[in-house]
């Protein structure tokens, strides 16, 4: 597998470096399951991105007029607005799910079932393994007789409580049973570090669609870390994103030569 490594101020140029880089060094692939089966797209084997200034405005691409393209994602679309029901960043921060929808990102990371053998220990309260909270309503809280963590709210009050040099604050999206699904979540986790006194992601896509989908992504899920940054009492740190599965759908590909000016 060969392992693609980009540095960069923004995530505008993450986005460009990223659609260049993989016209020229992207395996073309047959999809044989999920989205788009059976067409082609381009695909990194492996793709790491650093990014050193992720709040940097605009946090979606900027698209030089000259190009006569529109741009992958519009603002409305990750803060709301006209035409959209919900807004990007909800569907990242908050439990609200629709009918028909077997997950979202926010309820995976929001309202998180505490069950099983961690419900038993807690209400055991056997601090030997399990990290008992107050039942505060925000960050642990019941629903119809059911308890829930919240993890944003979680690994705030953790890195307050307990400090920085903490390696166990994952957001977690990923579930074992998640193999069941047809369609299953491409982001499974968005791991935390404060160091220097900032609050820096670490993200993870099983799957990623490098035109559309990471663009509206990383914008909202910067809008997480600033939120989350200003809760903790620090400043917002840097990104680094990695996936095995970033591509370009042949739907793209034209559009992406167009911004990249290449034949």
């Amino acid at each position: 597998m060969r392992i693609h490594k980009i540095e960069t101020r923004d995530l505008p140029d993450l986005w460009f470096q990223a659609v260049h880089d993989i016209l020229d060094h992207g395996r073309r692939f047959k999809i044989d399951r999920g989205s788009y089966a059976g067409q082609t797209r381009l695909e990194f084997d492996y793709f790491i991105g650093r990014v050193t200034y992720p709040g940097t405005i605009p946090l979606i691409p900027d698209i030089p007029p000259s190009c006569g393209i529109p741009n992958p994602v519009e603002h409305d679309y990750i803060y709301g607005g006209e035409g959209y029901e919900r807004a990007y960043i909800e569907y990242l921060m908050s439990a609200r799910k629709e009918p028909g929808e077997s997950y979202t990102y926010g309820e995976r990371i929001t309202k998180v079932p505490i069950q099983g053998d961690k419900l038993a220990w807690w209400e055991e309260g056997n601090t030997e393994i399990i990290d008992k909270r107050e039942v505060d309503g925000q960050i642990v809280f019941k629903e119809d007789e059911k308890l829930y963590l919240n993890q944003i709210e979680w690994i705030i009050q953790t890195y307050k409580k307990f400090g920085e040099r903490n390696n166990q604050m994952v957001l977690q999206v990923a579930q074992p049973s998640d193999l069941t699904l047809i369609d299953p979540p491409c982001l499974r986790s968005i791991d935390t570090r404060v160091q220097d006194d900032a609050l820096c992601f670490i993200v993870y896509f099983r799957s990623w669609d490098l035109w559309n989908g990471l663009p509206a992504n990383l914008a909202a899920i910067q809008n997480l870390k600033e939120y989350m940054a200003g809760e903790i009492g620090v400043k917002d740190g840097e990104m680094i994103v990695e996936s095995k599965g970033l591509h370009l759908y042949g739907y793209a590909e034209e559009l992406a030569k167009l911004r990249c000016l290449k034949e």
